[in-house]
């Protein structure tokens, strides 16, 4: 699904992430772990295209497409999907015209006719329950008023009604009490089907405890430095990061 070779990337003139590859099928869930300015962040950014990043060297397929030659809109709407560390509040949009209009677009591109407001009122009424969204809030403006929480559950909401093939989740996690971080990792397995994969970005053992990944990276100053499986996050959460350090090997 995602295959990624010898990225290279800078933001400011600064680079980030230095020969970094990955390979991700269908079906699988990867967890991304490593210290503070690694380059987690900066994949996700990459990935989806924001034009603060500058991808200097490298490549990246998406289902068989160049990645790196699609708009970000484009990127969206052939299935690419990021949950926000920091979820932002977009006053006077609310909720409801905002799906609406991202999922019409998502259907257009598919060359599938849009929605009817019957139609889609059925399917947010559907998806709502999946990370138990309070109703009313959707009618609210994107994000606006929301608890930390609540934005984290929004975003899963949005994820569950755009059904993304590569979902990207960035630190999700930060913030969460054990209640909202329960609710919002049984979305995220809800969603998880064979022809789709996740990309979970952490810091901590604990959201894994609930998104049980097939295999986990640890980054390390822009590479992966070493690939296992689940196991290998408990090992991290035991003994940190610097044994990696000291003898990185580069996967």
């Amino acid at each position: 699904m995602l295959n990624i070779h010898n990225l290279h990337a800078s933001v400011n003139g600064k680079e980030i992430l230095r020969g970094l590859n990955l390979n991700i099928r269908a079906g699988e869930v990867h967890a991304i772990m490593g210290p503070n300015g690694s380059g987690k962040s900066t994949l996700s950014a990459v990935l989806t295209g924001n034009p603060a990043f500058e991808v200097t060297q490298g490549e990246i397929i998406f289902q068989g497409r160049d990645l790196l030659q699609m708009s970000p809109e484009e990127r969206s709407c052939a299935g690419i999907f990021l949950s926000f560390q920091y979820p932002v509040e977009i006053p006077g949009v609310s909720m409801v015209n905002f799906m609406r209009t991202a999922v019409n677009e998502h259907r257009k591109y598919k060359g599938e006719p849009p929605l009817t407001a019957g139609e889609f009122l059925k399917l947010m009424r559907e998806k709502q329950t999946i990370v138990e969204l309070d109703k009313h809030l959707v009618n609210r403006s994107v994000n606006e008023g929301f608890s930390g929480g609540e934005k984290k559950r929004n975003e899963i909401f949005q994820m569950a009604m755009l059904e993304p093939k590569l979902a990207i989740l960035d630190e999700t996690d930060s913030g969460l009490d054990i209640d909202a971080l329960r609710i919002v990792a049984n979305g995220v397995n809800h969603l998880k089907r064979d022809d789709n994969a996740t990309v979970v970005i952490t810091h901590y053992q604990r959201l894994l405890d609930y998104i049980r990944p097939d295999i986990v990276h640890v980054l390390y100053k822009g590479q992966i430095i070493k690939t296992a499986g689940p196991e290998l996050a408990l090992e991290l959460e035991e003994k940190g990061y610097d044994w990696l350090k000291e003898d990185a090997t580069v996967y």
